[in-house]
């Protein structure tokens, strides 16, 4: 997976195009979702007293597009010219990307803002488990060429260790993905938050709600495929989110897309009947926004995903 993901040939490290072409994300879906997460922006500069500057850092930034359009929409706003925009990735910078935009592999250290990660974690590697018919975990093994699996050997202390805590119960032919590099992860970005807060928001699941046959699966083309890791597509899969909560040591809040965006102004209410009477163009506009709101809260889509939030010497009740 890491090989196949990140690797001198793979999917993310590619310059030749981007995941927007191969799956859609809430960053790709409308720019309603870069308007809530502004909301937030200006809610942490508040709490921190409106700094001088304010980082705001993507992690998994893909091509830039989330900054883009919090740069795009921040101007003319009392944030304009204290933002401070850093995306990070393993690619390379992305054409076209405003020079103020700053480019790096790695998250800065020192952030007084918002880090940001949106659908990174399911793409952070990790390996899979499944129980053999006597009972053993096993670790699942692929060939990168066709995606064909054996079962290896016997997962070592640190997996069982995961899994006693966060994905217990496991039955012969259940599966399990061992999500400690997610949690180690996030937990080394949110470290570098001195003051402001972390945001991570991606498709995940709870201890008491696991998915027996785990969440692994790939995405080519806008199409869900078999997950061959050999560098053509996205490999991913869900992410423990209560999991990856523990593991930073500070408070947390954890809500789903729909109520955290709903929190933020983004309801998916549609317009009166009476405007496409009074001003149809603007009715038009109202409905289109109200379409592209509706997708970022479905509860069956993109609404379901997971917001998990820390707060770093701030305070964010009311704002979300």
């Amino acid at each position: 997976m890491q090989r196949a993901l990140y690797g001198p040939e793979g999917f993310f490290t590619s310059a030749n195009d981007g995941p927007a072409d191969h799956f859609r994300t809430s960053v790709h879906a409308s720019p309603l979702f870069a308007g809530a997460l502004l909301r937030l922006i200006e809610a942490v500069d508040a709490a921190l007293g409106r700094p001088r500057v304010l980082q705001v850092v993507d992690v998994g930034a893909g091509r830039g597009e989330l900054l883009a359009t919090l740069r795009a929409r921040s101007a003319g706003t009392d944030l304009a010219g204290r933002l401070q925009f850093t995306g990070v990735e393993v690619a390379p910078r992305p054409p076209g990307l405003p020079a103020d935009v700053g480019w790096q592999r790695n998250v800065p250290g020192e952030v007084v803002g918002v880090l940001l990660a949106t659908e990174w974690l399911d793409n952070v590697p990790l390996d899979v488990a499944e129980v053999d018919p006597a009972g053993r975990i096993r670790r699942v093994l692929v060939d990168p060429a066709d995606g064909s699996e054996t079962l290896g050997g016997d997962i070592d202390a640190a997996d069982r260790l995961w899994l006693a805590r966060w994905w217990p119960g496991a039955a012969p032919g259940d599966r399990a993905e061992i999500g400690w590099p997610r949690d180690v992860a996030w937990a080394d970005a949110v470290s570098s938050v001195r003051r402001g807060c972390a945001l991570t928001v991606d498709y995940g699941h709870l201890r008491d709600a696991r998915p027996p046959l785990g969440t692994l699966t790939g995405f080519r083309g806008g199409r869900q495929v078999l997950p061959v890791p050999d560098g053509s597509c996205d490999v991913t899969a869900h992410v423990a989110v209560d999991a990856v909560a523990v593991s930073v040591g500070q408070p947390y809040r954890m809500i789903t897309q729909r109520e955290a965006l709903k929190a933020l102004g983004v309801d998916g209410a549609r317009p009166a009947l009476d405007l496409a009477r009074s001003d149809p163009a603007g009715y038009l506009r109202a409905l289109s926004m109200a379409g592209a709101a509706a997708e970022l809260t479905d509860p069956g889509g993109l609404g379901a995903h997971w917001w998990l939030l820390h707060e770093v010497g701030i305070d964010l009740r009311g704002s979300i």
